[in-house]
């Protein structure tokens, strides 16, 4: 049923953006990504103002969107960074990041990690294989770090969650006294531990996660750090509640001048934020291809020109996120979003966190070759996109200023 709705001229119309260093229209080819550098510039600057009693490092999340600008600013920025992969690391290097800023944690053991503890990275193992292979290397430091899968994990859905019995990150609680046992053996410390729980869960989990992480550094007597990962909730879609890092921060300090009044232990704090970092940075700008419907009481469907080879997370977690049709209608009609695949999962407006099921939108009245946008795409979009899928090409990145 269609709706009135106010004029509202589009924030693209008759503007021109700046794109690395050159000035373009903003009717550019779509489909394409836009990122924010002031947003993400924000974000910066408030993590740069955090505190923990002992120490913080923070350590930008490369998997959540490796541009190669963000990455620089980061890097300019003092920002540490967290790889998830061999390549991610060697990534890293190549765009000038000095190794001691990279921390490495990955589920494949790193065939080439000779190389890279070489160039100064730090390796966190995830397993008690990856724990052997870093024993043994030749050029390995004197210390390491390890991670813990907790007895539990926390996510917005269950493919969130990156601890428990259902998830096989970093290595299980109840064979520390083995990881304990392989580093003396080889004369290594453990001066880190990482613990993850998982990403997008209610901020309200934090201090549970917390006090878990500290129950386990208690096993790790040498450990001077702790990392608690990332997976700090932002706000993309409606009810959804985005986590104050500030409130985050003033608790995790509470707990941890209560660990050292307890064990007279002072613990350097290290987090991991990535779609916190570059979320809201993100625009996906798309142009609808056509329009079908399934009948009087069915729906109707707005083809877009983009899909899950540029954008998986709707059709992956059921995620959802604002889309706005970019043209000046005051009408309001219910309409679902889909794809350009040709796979019956390729949905982007999902019900929330069911990608199995549709959800209608009321949008404005569209068009076939209107602009279309996908808020908050900076996180898990392009860098997580079904690339080569139908051979469609990947939608272009751009920096705004």
């Amino acid at each position: 049923m269609a709706q009135k709705v106010s004029k509202i001229k589009s924030a693209t119309v008759g503007r021109a953006f700046n794109f690395a260093n050159k000035s373009y229209n903003a009717f550019m080819k779509t489909p394409r990504f836009e990122y924010s550098r002031a947003v993400i510039q924000e974000r910066i600057n408030l993590f740069q103002g955090l505190q923990s009693p002992y120490g913080l490092k923070v350590r930008y999340a490369v998997k959540a969107n490796p541009y190669p600008e963000i990455i620089r600013m980061m890097d300019s920025s003092g920002i540490h960074f967290d790889a998830s992969s061999s390549y991610e690391a060697k990534e890293l290097l190549s765009l000038g990041v000095v190794g001691e800023k990279i921390s490495l944690s990955s589920q494949q053991t790193a065939h080439d990690l000779d190389e890279l503890l070489k160039s100064g990275v730090l390796f966190v193992a995830t397993s008690l294989k990856q724990l052997d292979t870093f024993t043994v290397s030749e050029f390995r430091p004197s210390t390491v770090a390890v991670r813990i899968n907790p007895e539990v994990g926390y996510g917005h859905n269950k493919r969130t969650s990156t601890g428990g019995v259902n998830s096989s990150f970093g290595i299980w609680h109840e064979y520390i006294d083995e990881v304990l046992k392989k580093t003396n053996d080889a004369g290594v410390k453990i001066d880190r531990v990482h613990i993850h729980f998982g990403s997008g869960a209610d901020p309200s989990v934090w201090g549970d996660v917390m006090d878990k992480s500290l129950l386990i550094m208690e096993r790790f007597v040498d450990a001077t750090i702790l990392d608690i990962g990332g997976g700090y909730k932002v706000h993309r879609y409606a009810e959804e509640k985005e986590a104050d890092m500030k409130e985050i921060m003033t608790m995790f300090s509470v707990k941890l001048e209560e660990f050292f009044a307890r064990t007279g232990r002072k613990i350097s704090l290290e987090i991991e934020p990535g779609t916190y970092f570059v979320a809201h940075a993100g625009t996906l700008v798309a142009t609808i291809d056509d329009i079908v419907d399934t009948g009087k009481d069915g729906y109707t469907f707005l083809r877009l020109n983009t899909g899950m080879n540029d954008f998986l997370r709707s059709s992956l977690y059921g995620a959802r996120h604002k889309i706005e049709v970019m043209n000046n209608s005051e009408v309001l009609k219910d309409y679902v979003v889909v794809g350009h695949n040709c796979e019956s999962g390729d949905i982007l407006t999902p019900m929330a966190g069911n990608p199995e099921e549709i959800e209608t939108r009321k949008l404005r009245e569209a068009r076939i070759g209107d602009e279309v946008k996908i808020y908050d795409t900076g996180a898990y979009c392009a860098s997580m996109r079904a690339k080569g899928y139908n051979s469609f090409p990947s939608a272009e990145e751009v920096m705004v200023d």
